[in-house]
């Protein structure tokens, strides 16, 4: 890839590193350097714009900083993979929605979809006796093609009656809720922690049982305070980052 960058400003105020922050972060910024493609290395760098590769590593480092390069020792700089960032933190409209307002391609996968009786967990989320009936659903996420999150969810029966037959596959389920049952999320509580993947989860995220995941347990309820949903979710964390705005 041969790119013609801006001559750096020697007599400006801006320190020269800053500048070159500033045209490598432009370049990818504007899509021309795509995801994991190498950066030229500092050498090359140095001999492009003229400077030394203290100023190189210096520009380097705030790049890295912001996250919008890695480093791969050996072999030298690379464009990260855009994360997506999601306010469903703090929002009651699913992920799956919040994902296609931002242009992002979405698919759905159920892995299992049953209908069975409250565990002790599920009975304390949903505040709903021990044993009665809940559908239990696992799913799989894509963003992109990647996988991104694996959700385990369950809903008190009596309030989707048949929903362990419905074909949700690339489904939002919020909407499906809406649609089918009138069921308008009023408010949520969500706990975000650090967590490891099983075997299962690993192998269905595609990472090791050594990768550190967002784990979300949330609870959603009614305007009366039903509560209607408990799940618990595992986020890439190499791909996703959540705002949370303060007001």
């Amino acid at each position: 890839m041969t790119l013609t960058y801006p001559p750096l400003d020697r007599d400006g105020a801006e320190p020269l590193w800053m500048q070159l922050m500033r045209a490598l972060r432009a370049e990818i910024e504007s899509g021309e350097r795509g995801p994991d493609r190498p950066l030229p290395s500092e050498a090359e760098l140095s001999d492009l714009f003229g400077v030394s590769r203290t100023v190189v590593r210096e520009a380097l480092r705030e790049l890295v900083q912001q996250r919008l390069i890695y480093k791969v020792k050996g072999k030298g700089a690379f464009v990260a993979p855009r994360k997506t960032e999601l306010r469903f933190v703090g929002s009651t409209s699913g992920s799956a929605d919040d994902l296609r307002e931002s242009g992002r391609r979405v698919t759905t996968q159920t892995i299992r979809q049953t209908l069975g009786e409250a565990d002790e967990r599920e009975a304390a989320l949903l505040r709903i006796p021990q044993g009665e009936q809940v559908v239990r659903l696992r799913r799989l996420r894509r963003v992109d093609g990647q996988p991104w999150l694996l959700v385990e969810t369950a809903l008190p029966a009596r309030l989707v009656p048949g929903l362990e037959r419905v074909v949700l596959e690339n489904q939002s389920l919020y909407d499906t809720l809406r649609r089918r049952y009138g069921i308008e999320p009023a408010a949520a509580d969500r706990w975000i922690e650090a967590v490891f993947p099983s075997r299962e989860d690993a192998a269905l995220l595609e990472v090791s049982t050594s990768t550190p995941l967002l784990g979300i347990e949330s609870v959603a309820w009614l305007e009366d305070n039903t509560r209607f949903e408990a799940y618990h979710a595992l986020h890439r964390s190499d791909q996703t980052r959540f705002y949370v705005g303060i007001r």
